[in-house]
């Protein structure tokens, strides 16, 4: 039985050098078509709002960079190990490696190191880098982009803020942060103890509360009687802020990882459809880094035979199952959506079943 050796060799030097800067150069040409794209669509705004030409570098397209690497990733993973890989099984290197006594899964390895760092390095975007950069973009297309005119309501906004305390939201416009039709509920021991409710609630910054206004306080007794007061103005402070009713899709891709299980752990207790949102943004952190390791054996798979005709049938099959990959990915979102799965299944059922493709072509491969 021959000894599977670890031993670093000149080959897998040669191997992992292709591998990285072929995916790096193939990604930033990508991106730069993008970014010249993406200029071309938003020119407008940036002149009819008299963006500064620093911050439309700095604080847009700096940051526009890490978050765009980081989706185009597995599919420039697969592109790439398909195009060197092909291009050495059609210039025969292929069979000379395996005519020296190197075997088929021992030329894996340099292919696998390089897929870990890739992942590594995406995982690291996921982490560190991509929140902060979505929450500054995100800033400078409020401001240029999607302007200041914009009234988003929420409706119809029912949470637990507090074990026992429950607010309830008829509308809520961003244009004025005000809450219409305002109710908090107050139960122990499963009996109604206090409601307070107010024909508005505008969120005050100074001491970071809500003021009611026009506001009616019912607080009941053991025997259900309820003593009346109201007013027309009171300011409160609960565990609601305005920044709640902010929180849509891409408010989670801007939260570092700490915060991001904060507000799962919040939204649980509140209960909010929109943990769901959430949940996807955590486990999607993960399941997307380690489908390098599924890609890179894919590609290697179907790409270490010589063809005739070349490298172009390879290349073909490559964009088209990244693709196929990326869209099921996405579309695993809606399994979380309609409850057909939990998140964390939802995110990595695509992994799970590229991973037996993937092993499958891995076993049918040439040795």
């Amino acid at each position: 039985m021959r000894k599977f050796d670890l031993k670093p060799r000149i080959l897998d030097l040669y191997i992992m050098k292709k591998f990285i800067m072929t995916f790096f150069i193939a990604l930033l040409l990508i991106i730069g078509i993008v970014i010249i794209f993406d200029i071309s669509e938003k020119i407008d705004d940036f002149v009819s709002n008299e963006a500064p030409l620093s911050e439309i570098i700095f604080d847009y397209y700096v940051n526009f960079i890490p978050y765009f690497m980081n989706m185009f990733s597995p599919l420039f993973v697969f592109i790439t190990v398909i195009f060197f890989t092909s291009k050495m099984a059609s210039n025969s290197e292929i069979v000379a490696i395996l005519s020296c006594g190197i075997s088929f899964h021992r030329m894996m390895v340099p292919y696998i190191v390089s897929a870990a760092l890739i992942a590594l390095f995406s995982l690291g975007l996921n982490l560190f880098i991509i929140p902060n950069a979505n929450a500054q973009r995100g800033e400078f297309e409020a401001k240029y982009i999607r302007g200041h005119g914009n009234v988003i309501t929420g409706r119809n906004v029912h949470y637990q803020i507090s074990p026992g305390e429950f607010v309830f939201v008829e509308s809520f416009s961003t244009w004025n942060n005000t809450a219409y039709r305002f109710t908090l509920e107050k139960i122990e021991d499963n009996k109604l103890v206090s409601k307070i409710s107010a024909e508005t609630a505008v969120w005050d910054s100074t001491f970071s509360g809500w003021r009611l206004k026009k506001y009616f306080i019912r607080d009941y007794t053991d025997n259900l009687e309820d003593h009346i007061r109201s007013g027309s103005e009171l300011d409160t402070v609960i565990n609601l802020s305005v920044s709640d009713f902010y929180m849509r899709k891409h408010t989670v891709e801007t939260l570092s990882y700490k915060k991001l299980n904060e507000l799962i752990a919040t939204q649980k207790m509140r209960g909010d459809a929109n943990v769901k949102l959430a949940q996807i943004e955590k486990h999607t952190r993960f399941a997307m880094p380690f489908s390098a390791f599924i890609l890179t054996i894919m590609g290697v798979a179907l790409s270490s035979k010589k063809r005739r005709g070349g490298i172009g049938w390879n290349i073909a099959i490559g964009i088209a199952l990244a693709f196929t990959y990326i869209l099921f990915l996405r579309f695993s979102q809606m399994f979380v959506h309609t409850g057909a799965m939990p998140p964390g299944l939802a995110m990595w059922f695509p992994n799970i079943v590229y991973a037996f493709i993937a092993g499958f072509l891995y076993k049918i491969a040439p040795k």
